[in-house]
């Protein structure tokens, strides 16, 4: 009654990233994938230009505040 479980979550090994390649390949057929890809591309691209610009923006921020 007192026992308690934990559930540890970890990243996959070797064989699980083969078998989740197969998945996708299988859900998204071959001629979806680079398309997919380039899009994520471009997400993760798109992120860190906003990332980038919201420190620029911040460290202007902070500059113009700073007693001169």
């Amino acid at each position: 009654m007192g026992s308690k479980t934990i559930f540890l979550i970890s990243m996959p090994g070797g064989s699980e990233w083969i078998l989740i390649v197969l998945a996708v390949l299988i859900l998204f057929g071959g001629r979806k994938i680079p398309e997919f890809m380039r899009g994520l591309g471009r997400g993760i691209r798109e992120f860190n230009d906003a990332k980038s610009n919201v420190k620029r923006e911040i460290e202007e921020g902070m500059q113009e505040k700073e007693p001169k």
